[in-house]
């Protein structure tokens, strides 16, 4: 472009645009409408600030991207021009699918986010694809191909091929993905978990047999990444408030699509969602989905006639949330599910939209091993060879060794309890508190 153009960011200061193709797609509409898609989903209800965007996240992987791509040599010079545009332009558009509420919306309506950022590049309809395909004719597809961690070219040539190169700086155990988010969801959260040494990790970046390695002396760099990242997890992305208030959401998504299968008539023109379930939907009116018109939505659903829909809905809007136990295992978390079970039925309460076992299992790492394989794990150049960092970090070689952490709840609204009989409020009492 004739003029450098900026983007002021709270993270990186300044997220950097040079070439006019970004520059397009960032004014692509269906760029714009991550405007209106929230980053941490309904964090926001625990961490008031989270309410940055899909748009702003997006920014900040490709610059990352942009960064690792020209600040390390060896990746500079590997990658030809046309390879360090696709992978920035992969990295700004890898999360372009996303629909409102992402992860909610993905689990009730059996969708897929990446596949969808795919379908929006390759449409023709797109705004998107045409400004890749005025760019180069195939663009849009070598980019694609970049998001589905596929080779770029019509024909790979195996391991001297640049595309897991390009694949790993996109989608990895450490990415650009990765990168941004933890920086900008601790940030906009408030907490400090996900503080890492940004500069340090880009200028450990190698290129080894066509492969992304790392410098051995960026070991403790790694190391707290991924303490980083596990903390960030646990203290924000899985708070157990955070995760009530996203079961409110899935039960609101799981009641529509139960009534919609049972030809229940809607007050409310719910022909968008109706399509959504029965996977009738065209990528134009899937890009009207975003989290104000959702937000519409449940406003008017909780004017319907089914209680449960509207009873959820209310609860969406006003954080009426429910509360939770935590068990120590599986059994108990089982054992309590069926005997409060057993008392919610007796008061008609129904237990597919009141009782919720949730289990979480979380690793800090995903090691690379007979059952990991499709986990790029993260390589140090020691001496002349590559070795995983599970192999030298003692830090990593512990975590392995306590295995991944899991965490089992129970959700249930509360206040149903004032209608219960002093027995089975007292058997209430003593499963929630003991």
């Amino acid at each position: 472009m004739k003029e450098l153009k900026v983007f002021r960011d709270p993270i990186y200061g300044y997220v950097k645009v040079e070439e006019e193709l970004i520059w397009n797609l960032i004014q692509a509409k269906e760029f714009q409408r991550l405007r209106r898609i929230h980053q941490l989903g309904g964090i926001y209800v625990v961490y008031h600030t989270a309410e940055h965007s899909r748009f702003s996240h997006s920014l900040g992987v490709y610059e990352v991207a942009r960064r690792i791509i020209y600040d390390v040599e060896a990746i500079r010079t590997v990658l030809t021009k046309e390879e360090r545009l696709i992978t920035q332009c992969a990295a700004l558009l890898h999360d372009i699918g996303h629909g409102p509420y992402s992860h909610a919306f993905e689990l009730v309506f059996d969708t897929i986010h990446e596949a969808y950022s795919i379908h929006i590049i390759l449409d023709e309809t797109t705004e998107v694809h045409n400004i890749l395909e005025n760019y180069k004719k195939g663009f849009s597809r070598k980019v694609a191909n970049v998001i589905k961690k596929t080779c770029f070219k019509e024909k790979c040539s195996g391991d001297n091929c640049h595309h897991h190169i390009m694949n790993s700086i996109i989608s990895s155990q450490l990415d650009a993905d990765r990168l941004d988010y933890l920086q900008r969801d601790a940030y906009n959260s408030g907490t400090t978990y996900g503080e890492i040494d940004l500069d340090r990790i880009i200028r450990s970046f190698l290129v080894i047999k066509n492969r992304i390695a790392f410098k051995y002396t960026s070991m403790h760099a790694i190391e707290a990444y991924l303490m980083s990242r596990y903390h960030m997890y646990w203290q924000v992305y899985y708070h157990p408030v955070g995760v009530s208030y996203e079961i409110i959401l899935i039960n609101i998504f799981r009641r529509i699509k139960d009534l919609i299968n049972n030809q229940y008539i809607f007050k409310s023109d719910s022909s968008i969602i109706k399509s959504l379930s029965h996977k009738t939907i065209d990528i134009s009116t899937y890009l009207e989905l975003d989290e104000p018109w959702m937000i519409y939505m449940i406003k008017q659903w909780r004017y319907e006639e089914d209680e449960i829909l509207s009873d959820l809905c209310h609860r969406y809007l006003y954080r009426y949330l429910f509360k939770y136990v935590s068990c120590q295992t599986k059994e108990e978390l089982e054992e309590k599910y069926e005997k409060i079970a057993n008392i919610f039925k007796k008061y008609q309460i129904d237990i597919n939209y009141y009782l919720y076992k949730d289990t979480i299992m979380k690793e800090a790492y995903q090691y690379y091993n007979e059952k990991n394989l499709h986990n790029d794990p993260i390589l140090l150049y020691v001496n002349d060879d590559l070795i995983e960092i599970a192999e030298l970090s003692h830090v990593v070689k512990g975590i392995k060794e306590v295995g991944a952490k899991t965490d089992y709840k129970l959700y249930h609204p509360k206040e149903v309890i004032k209608r219960f009989s002093e027995e089975d409020k007292r058997e209430i009492d003593l499963l929630l508190n003991n």
